[in-house]
């Protein structure tokens, strides 16, 4: 028998679902604005590509990690989503140590009387708590896995998201929170700058001989910084940058080899090396997206900018991207404003693209001097590590910015409601 002409058209209407905000990406970033629009006026989308497997505390630690500021974890903590990092797997650290021949300085929470500097978190751990989160928001809903067919960008309407099972979804707001190849960037048109540093950095996981819970380093040489991450009991993570051809050596070196050339290479504090339990590289680039926002779109996290990973700020201030953009669109909205309204849109750009420059420039800065061989420039940057040990109240600034306690910061990165 003939299907009812009504129910096809029910049928057809239930593939297509319209929201406010459809944020593409349920990555950390992605994940936090979702997190952000909770138990709000909003009706939200994410669409996830490939969803975390489920953590397990027996399992080894996970190759990709970041190291969390203050700011960050109030973020996670505003939203709801602490309490899912803290019942799996974290590190606290205390101390940041830098330092490069006759140059040193140390920092110390204990400076500014607080009880730690950050947390080195598994990407995936944190990622897992932020989607554990989404599922308690009635007004959030979460399409994964899901990929995308085609986007179709509508300047002066809503924007439509076909799923590759056919749905559609449609959205007044369209978040890009998709990395640096964005589709979403592309398909609206938004530019970008980018280069790259000519350099790799090479991830190793490790285990050493004892536990170095409190500490995390970066110690400069001319061939590239050597960071030291640490992890829960006797394990941490090691960032070696150098030359992409060195890097490509250095990844075909069987373990005992690699060990080898490790422990000759890395200073004494890190400790011997017992075992290589994972190898992983990424080229350095620098990229940053024109403009944040278009009538209907705005980008976050990597889609935004792209920065050198050398302090460990990329997730931080991607995390800070996703708390203003929540905040923007959670008040335009209570005030009955059009949250696709490009002068809306703007509020978030100039929240975070100017103070996302100003970290790029500082980060681009430290790199080019710490990683240039001239002697005039060498003896200038121990000086300043020098004065920096010796000038408390610089030193200080200089922890409270870089833990994220100083600057222009989104109501959820001081631990405020949105509601």
């Amino acid at each position: 028998m003939a299907q009812p002409i009504f129910l096809f058209f029910l049928e057809i209407a239930s593939d297509m679902q319209e929201f406010d905000v459809v944020i593409v990406g349920g990555g950390m970033v992605g994940a936090t604005v979702g997190c952000g629009l909770g138990n709000s006026g909003l009706k939200a989308a994410v669409i996830e590509q490939t969803l975390p497997d489920e953590f397990s505390a027996e399992q080894s630690h996970d190759l990709r990690v970041s190291a969390l500021s203050l700011a960050s974890k109030k973020i996670l903590q505003a939203v709801g989503a602490w309490e899912g990092v803290l019942n799996r797997r974290y590190c606290p650290f205390k101390r940041m140590r830098v330092w490069e021949t006759a140059g040193d300085t140390e920092f110390n929470s204990d400076d500014i009387n607080l009880p730690e500097l950050g947390y080195i978190v598994e990407n995936r751990v944190t990622q897992l708590a932020l989607l554990d989160k989404l599922a308690d928001f009635d007004n959030v809903k979460l399409f994964a896995p899901a990929s995308i067919k085609n986007i179709n960008y509508n300047p002066s309407g809503l924007a439509t998201i076909k799923l590759s099972d056919d749905t559609e979804l449609h959205a007044k707001v369209l978040v890009a929170a998709d990395g640096g190849s964005s589709r979403v960037r592309q398909a609206v048109g938004l530019g970008v700058t980018s280069w790259d540093y000519r350099q790799h950095a090479m991830v190793i996981y490790v285990e050493t001989d004892y536990a170095q819970q409190d500490i995390t380093w970066q110690r400069f040489v001319p061939s590239g910084p050597q960071a030291f991450l640490p992890l829960t009991g006797n394990y941490g993570s090691i960032v070696w940058y150098n030359s992409a051809d060195e890097i490509r050596r250095l990844k075909s070196l069987p373990a005992e080899a690699l060990i080898s050339e490790m422990t000759e290479t890395f200073p004494d504090c890190l400790g011997k090396i017992k075992q290589v339990l994972g190898v992983a590289s990424f080229p350095l680039k620098r990229q940053h997206a024109q403009q944040y926002v278009k009538a209907g779109v705005a980008l976050v996290g990597d889609a935004a900018h792209m920065i050198n990973p050398l302090a460990g700020q990329g997730v931080n201030i991607g995390l800070l991207d996703a708390a203003a953009l929540a905040e923007v669109l959670v008040e335009a909205n209570a005030k009955g404003e059009n949250i696709s309204d490009i002068a809306v849109l703007q509020r978030y750009e100039k929240m975070r693209r100017n103070e996302n420059l100003r970290m790029m420039t500082v980060m681009d800065a430290f790199y080019r001097v710490f990683s240039n061989k001239i002697l005039p420039m060498k003896f200038f940057r121990n000086l300043g590590l020098g004065l920096a040990e010796r000038i408390l109240p610089v030193k200080n600034k200089v922890m409270r910015m870089a833990i994220g306690l100083d600057g222009n910061l989104p109501k959820l990165a001081r631990g405020k409601s949105l509601k």
